[in-house]
């Protein structure tokens, strides 16, 4: 089976922070990894580095074989926690979807492109957002729209970072839904990260628990267990 993602002896320091210290895993093509840690313990800095916005101190990472910065921007698709977007910006949702291939927004969308942004709407249950303003979007109908954004060259690996936060519990449920349903499709490996056992427990096929180190990595049976929880976040039986 094909290794997706490679981490070898992975440190991340910031000046004299250690934000990561010495963390390695691999996860095969069409996992679906789960990370968990309380706030601080470094799931965004992990999920910047593998997607290269951030270089790695010590260690490496392969994605594909490749390093990330070298990565095709067609092969890794990315949701990231914090929406940096203007939404005052007068804008459609449809035309935010095609920045996703763009890199900048459109001012004149070939009838190919915005069949191809209407089917990504379609995939993530947003098809009749197409043409309402960014600014009217509510967070989770802005999340699906984001989703779409990020599907839009059919990668083979998608990054989220925390997708379920600021939404409700049924269309967090449904944005689960939905990336089972991309994955099946496409084979697409997954890696997000969360704060909800729940999605690592029913979701996941593995689990990585961290708190600036590796504290547990496999499949959830092994990783959920009592004792790397509570060396997770500090007590058992944690729940969001």
């Amino acid at each position: 089976m094909e290794i997706c993602v490679a981490v070898d002896y992975l440190s991340v320091k910031f000046d004299e922070f250690l934000a990561l210290d010495n963390i390695s895993f691999k996860i095969p093509e069409g996992a679906f990894l789960a990370i968990l840690g309380p706030n601080g313990s470094g799931k965004s800095v992990l999920i910047q580095t593998l997607i290269g916005l951030i270089t790695p101190t010590i260690g490496k990472i392969k994605i594909f074989g490749e390093n990330p910065s070298s990565l095709s921007p067609e092969l890794v698709g990315y949701v990231p926690q914090i929406k940096t977007l203007d939404r005052t910006f007068p804008a459609k949702s449809i035309e935010l979807v095609l920045t996703g291939i763009y890199y900048k927004w459109p001012w004149h969308i070939r009838k190919k492109e915005r069949q191809k942004a209407l089917q990504a709407l379609e995939e993530v249950g947003a098809s009749h957002l197409a043409e309402r303003s960014i600014s009217k979007l509510s967070g989770g109908e802005l999340q699906r729209v984001y989703l779409a954004r990020c599907i839009m060259r059919n990668p083979r690996l998608i990054v989220l970072d925390e997708p379920a936060t600021g939404i409700d519990i049924t269309l967090a449920a449904d944005l689960h839904h939905i990336l089972e349903n991309i994955q099946a499709k496409n084979r697409t490996t997954i890696i997000m990260a969360t704060h909800d056992l729940a999605t690592a427990s029913h979701h996941a096929s593995h689990v990585l628990l961290l708190n600036r180190r590796l504290i547990c990595f496999g499949k959830p049976e092994e990783a959920l267990k009592e004792d790397c929880l509570h060396q997770t976040f500090g007590h058992a039986g944690h729940r969001h």
